[in-house]
C-alpha cells in the first residue's frame, strides 16, 4: 500500500507535473540537474514548512469572502422589504 501523508492533496498526474516544474526550475534558473527524488524532497519540505500556513490563509480568505457576500445579501433583502 502506498504511503500517504497529510500533505497529499493532488492527483498523481498533478504531483508529477509539480515535480517536473521543480526539476525544470533547478535546471533553468540554477543550472543544476536534480532528479525526481530530490524534487519530491523539496516539494515535501515546502509543504511541511508552509502548507498549514497557506491552508489557514486560504480558509480565512474564504471566510471573509463569504461574510462579505452574506452582508451584501442582507442589504439587498433589507432594500426589498422597503
Amino acid at each position: 500500500m502506498e504511503k500517504k501523508n497529510k500533505f497529499d492533496f493532488a492527483s498523481k498526474e498533478a504531483k508529477t507535473a509539480y515535480l517536473n516544474e521543480i526539476i525544470s526550475f533547478f535546471q533553468n534558473e540554477r543550472d543544476e540537474i536534480i532528479g525526481f527524488v530530490a524534487a519530491e524532497q523539496i516539494l515535501d519540505f515546502f509543504l511541511r514548512s508552509m502548507g498549514e500556513h497557506i491552508y489557514k490563509k486560504a480558509l480565512n480568505d474564504a471566510k471573509k469572502l463569504i461574510k462579505t457576500k452574506i452582508e451584501d445579501l442582507e442589504v439587498d433583502l433589507d432594500l426589498l422589504s422597503g
